[in-house]
């Protein structure tokens, strides 16, 4: 795995996590993908720190989390908000020690969230400590409930593996625990190591089905791919209503690949009738997030009103054959890094 990869990915997972810490039991959050929500506090009276929280009055919430402290010195809940209001500067000046100094109280108080949130802080070395050994022990204190992001990043941990030839099969073990555990970004890891055979047996549908996993549970990433498998008919049966709605989800969420593959199927009018306008937006939505495709520069040169578009000659779409086998959305001509996450790379041989 690139570790210019690995750190961004941390970056985002880290920034993802504010607000990770559950809302009073009487009205419990959604878990999300990417900041799995803490189990709230057994407790039927109201939860006056997380009200005071989600109302985004701060101060009240850190009082009445000290207060909690104060009757259970061992309240994880009390101390994960506290480091919560820390690491988001939220009521109190924005201290990244503190953070991480009462998420290691909650954890080793048995918050699985908190254990997530320092091991990955000290693999950033947030709060001016990088520490892959307690890191690593941190996760695997959180994975051992089955907390689906910290599996996820041992699952990293295990394809970056410190500059060494990547442990794809530890990572896939990780990244099927994580995914059962509800995590789409495991999820789509998992059928790309399936897609590619790599720690386990190269599987199509095996790929399929985790991509579907992902894209049900919204990560653009998945979304893409499960598409594209649904457009060809590869691993899934075709059905190409529903990848191009899966498709559209997708570039709503800025994902320029699925901008790209949607840009290709209206230029050429695949199970849609040909839009040169809509295609020439959806390519220009791509090249502007990064993503640039020369195959479509053919459409600056046509009206814009609706007609049949010329044959792209690019290797995003292949034309139909003369046998008439219907054209097929290529899947990682035109991806980049970021725009399609790639946390799969063998580290290059020297």
């Amino acid at each position: 795995m690139n570790r210019t990869v690995f750190v961004i990915a941390l970056n985002a997972t880290l920034v993802a996590s504010a607000g990770v810490f559950a809302a009073p039991a009487v009205q419990p959050a959604t878990p999300s993908a990417a900041a799995p929500v803490a189990a709230p506090p057994a407790a039927s009276a109201p939860d006056l720190a997380y009200g005071a929280y989600q109302r985004q009055d701060y101060k009240t919430a850190m009082a009445e989390a000290k207060k909690r402290l104060a009757s259970d010195p061992k309240d994880a809940a009390a101390m994960g908000l506290i480091g919560q209001l820390y690491l988001e500067g939220a009521g109190v000046p924005r201290d990244a020690k503190q953070a991480m100094d009462w998420f290691r109280r909650a954890a080793d108080a048995g918050s699985d969230s908190s254990a997530y949130l320092y091991g990955a802080a000290l693999l950033q070395g947030m709060g001016g400590t990088t520490d892959r050994v307690r890191a690593r022990a941190y996760l695997e204190k959180a994975g051992a409930k089955n907390y689906g992001a910290a599996l996820h990043l041992l699952g990293e941990m295990a394809l970056e593996n410190e500059g060494k030839p990547s442990d794809f099969a530890k990572a896939a073990d990780y990244f099927k625990r994580a995914s059962d555990a509800g995590d789409a970004d495991a999820s789509y890891a998992l059928g790309v190591l399936y897609k590619n055979g790599r720690g386990v047996e190269k599987d199509i549908r095996a790929a399929a089905e985790y991509f579907r996993r992902a894209a049900e549970r919204d990560l653009a990433a998945g979304q893409v791919e499960y598409a594209i498998m649904q457009f060809n008919g590869v691993g899934v049966d075709r059905d190409r209503t529903s990848a191009i709605a899966l498709l559209r989800k997708a570039a709503a969420q800025d994902n320029p690949v699925a901008q790209n593959r949607l840009a290709h199927i209206y230029a050429e009018g695949l199970g849609v009738e040909a839009n040169p306008q809509e295609a020439r937006e959806w390519r220009d939505r791509a090249h502007d997030a990064g993503l640039n495709d020369p195959s479509l520069d053919y459409l600056n040169n046509i009206s814009v009103e609706k007609k049949p578009a010329p044959k792209a000659t690019g290797a995003a779409v292949s034309a139909p054959s003369a046998a008439g086998k219907p054209a097929a959305l290529d899947s990682s001509a035109f991806d980049k890094p970021m725009a399609a996450p790639q946390p799969l790379q063998a580290p290059a041989k020297k």
